[in-house]
């Protein structure tokens, strides 16, 4: 007996890989977070699939339904928003199907991180100025580890991406304010990536909590913080070594002129 974990993607429903796509279409029951997975790409499931909405299921019931279907010899898809590895609430599941000698195949998803970048138009990882994506929240009423606290992890100075904290944005400030950021470092904000209703606000540290509570963006968005989301950065000299011509690799020879 086996559950397939599929991940949805961040919204437009073209974004789901060619393997999760199959899996939903071939499977008999198809259970998903329809607070957060687009109705428009469960419609692709086939025609003779049963399909769950889960958003008021507890982790028990759901678990137990999995269970359920699977007996009855029932292919069983559970799709999740973006990619399941990041913030996904997997590992619960897969403990409880388990305990319940059920096996889990996992297929991968765009997550909504770098939906964003891409709909920024930026890249996170840019040379001489920052090679490390930090991808974490701030902290509510999850906890986080001792070790992980945000001025902490923002003391690298490097690209940081925060899920699930837009109503958190003054702490936030604070937060990298005492990792020594800078009023005018970048943030590029954005509201469901990829969706039809997706809004982006570019902005500074200094008016990030303005910018989303001017904006009514209080749930479902990424925030990217860094001097790569530099609006003028295309007119910056960063390059990297990759394409240098000067530069030698296994597949081609550097040129000095």
């Amino acid at each position: 007996m086996k559950v397939t974990i599929v991940g949805a993607g961040p919204g437009d429903p073209d974004l789901i890989t060619v393997k999760g796509l199959k899996a939903m279409q071939e499977a008999d029951v198809v259970m998903y977070a329809d607070s957060l997975v687009s109705e428009e790409l469960i419609e692709r499931a086939g025609d003779h699939a049963e399909i769950i909405k889960t958003a008021g299921m507890h982790l028990e019931e759901m678990v137990e339904a999995m269970a359920s279907f699977l007996k009855k010899g029932k292919k069983v898809a559970r799709v999740h928003t973006g990619d399941p590895a990041v913030y996904g609430a997997i590992l619960e599941q897969i403990t409880l199907l388990k305990e319940k000698n059920i096996e889990v195949e996992i297929i991968p998803g765009v997550s909504s991180v770098f939906a964003s970048a891409a709909a920024v138009g930026a890249e996170l990882t840019v040379p001489d100025l920052t090679q490390t994506v930090i991808l974490t929240r701030a902290e509510g009423r999850t906890k986080m580890p001792e070790q992980e606290k945000l001025k902490d992890l923002a003391s690298h100075h490097c690209t940081v991406a925060l899920f699930l904290s837009a109503t958190l944005t003054k702490k936030i400030v604070n937060e990298f304010y005492a990792a020594g950021w800078s009023e005018d470092t970048p943030v590029a904000a954005v509201y469901k990536a990829t969706w039809p209703d997706q809004k982006i606000v570019r902005t500074t540290l200094a008016h990030l909590d303005e910018e989303l509570k001017n904006n009514g963006m209080r749930k479902q968005v990424m925030i990217l913080a860094g001097w790569a989301l530099d609006e003028n950065i295309h007119e910056k000299d960063f390059r990297s070594k990759l394409y240098d011509k000067t530069f030698t690799h296994g597949f081609r020879k550097g040129v000095t002129s």
